[in-house]
């Protein structure tokens, strides 16, 4: 495993080859840092509400489960809009980028410092092969409501080089690949919650 450095980075994005890094719109080269990029905030919001619901069912084959999404609200901004995240909030959200991974190549997203100390912490991991706007779990541990302005430099990631034996292309059990607005958890289809449930109704 290897960091890309900023040359590595700039060599990646200009190559011809089809399994190669993929930015766009990179409206800046100054996005590229000395070992990460920046990314922008994106359009699309999926902003947690409260719902009569004690809580949210994972299990699908319950009688009372309600889908996921219910338990989000859409709302969409232009580029300069404000969006504001209250204390306590989770909004989900995409960068303004849209990002092709190579199959060599995944990447960590985190909040860029700037923001995390205003109380906003991102943390999340892309796999390799990954097509689409990176998904991003926004959350407010601050005290007071902070503005996000859409298209600011928000974000950035690392990439990281692998040694890899398969492709991780196909999009055969990958629940987010292509997706290019917030998508709501998929956790409710992760297999394992069927066994457990025929476990706890043996």
């Amino acid at each position: 495993m290897e960091l890309l450095e900023k040359e590595q980075i700039i060599t990646s994005l200009n190559s011809t080859e089809s399994d190669s890094l993929f930015i766009s719109p990179l409206l800046d080269l100054k996005q590229i840092g000395e070992t990460s990029i920046d990314l922008r905030l994106g359009y699309d919001f999926l902003v947690s509400v409260l719902t009569r619901k004690p809580y949210i069912n994972l299990q699908s084959v319950d009688e009372d489960y309600r889908d996921i999404s219910t338990y989000f609200q859409t709302t969409r901004r232009e580029i300069g809009d404000r969006f504001i995240l209250y204390p306590n909030q989770i909004a989900l959200t995409t960068t303004l980028e849209y990002v092709s991974l190579p199959n060599n190549m995944y990447a960590d997203i985190l909040t860029r410092s700037s923001f995390t100390r205003l109380g906003i912490h991102v943390n999340t991991m892309i796999q390799p092969g990954f097509r689409g706007c990176f998904s991003v779990e926004l959350f407010n541990y601050g005290n007071n409501a902070v503005e996000l302005i859409v298209g600011s430099r928000m974000f950035q990631i690392r990439l990281f080089s692998i040694n890899v034996s398969r492709s991780y292309g196909s999009i055969s059990n990958r629940k987010y690949i292509g997706n290019v607005r917030p998508t709501p958890s998929k956790a409710n289809e992760d297999i394992d919650l069927l066994v457990l449930d025929k476990i706890e109704n043996y």
